[in-house]
């Protein structure tokens, strides 16, 4: 059974800390699903760089594909999934532009190698060839040769607010626990309520 809390974000957090011991690859790896403006969904894997009571924050390019879905529809889910508990949690909920003070900060985290190919690479847009990318990232090594490199203008973060959180822990006979967590608005307090499997 789950062991159900009045804050979502602290079992997250119970569960989290087990996954960073046990799952064999990136415990912070989750699918982000976006809608574009034709409707059709789009999922992708992302890596979530931080999470508190406002939010689940990961980093990516304005411009790229995800970038242009949240810009037109800032609504997106998120899931986790760790194979090695045999669990998952699922979000859902708005989505807002972390600020730059906040963009900038975690910029400067990243390996110089990751903050040139933010540069380099114009993200979901057509390559014409491998050479072309490696083109790109020597001249901007060029150009940053010494020095800090700043953050891109076009890249940055963003935060999702959940208004649903579901947690999901695998069950003898498919009969798994399912303990959903909604409110209307982010800010508000949160209902519960077990599923079905």
């Amino acid at each position: 059974m789950i062991r159900e809390k009045a804050d979502p974000l602290e079992l997250f957090a119970d569960w989290y800390a087990e996954a960073e011991k046990s799952e064999p690859n990136d415990p912070s790896a989750m699918s982000l699903a976006t809608v574009g403006t034709d409707g059709m969904p789009s999922l992708r894997m992302v890596l979530l760089k931080g999470f508190d009571g406002s939010g689940f924050v990961f980093y990516t390019n304005y411009d790229s594909r995800k970038g242009e879905h949240l810009k037109a529809c800032p609504n997106a889910a998120l899931l986790f999934h760790w194979k090695s508990l045999r669990r998952q949690v699922r979000l859902e909920g708005p989505t807002t532009k972390t600020s730059p003070a906040e963009s900038d900060a975690y910029f400067a985290t990243r390996a110089r190698g990751s903050q040139i190919g933010a540069w380099a690479s114009d993200q979901s847009r057509p390559l014409e060839s491998r050479f072309a990318l490696e083109k790109q990232v020597a001249q901007v090594t060029a150009k940053y040769l010494v020095g800090t490199i700043p953050r891109p203008p076009n890249w940055a973060g963003y935060r999702l607010q959940p208004t649903l959180i579901e947690f999901w822990q695998d069950g003898a006979f498919r009969l798994h626990d399912r303990l959903e967590y909604r409110r209307k608005m982010p800010g508000q307090p949160w209902s519960t309520r077990m599923l079905y499997p």
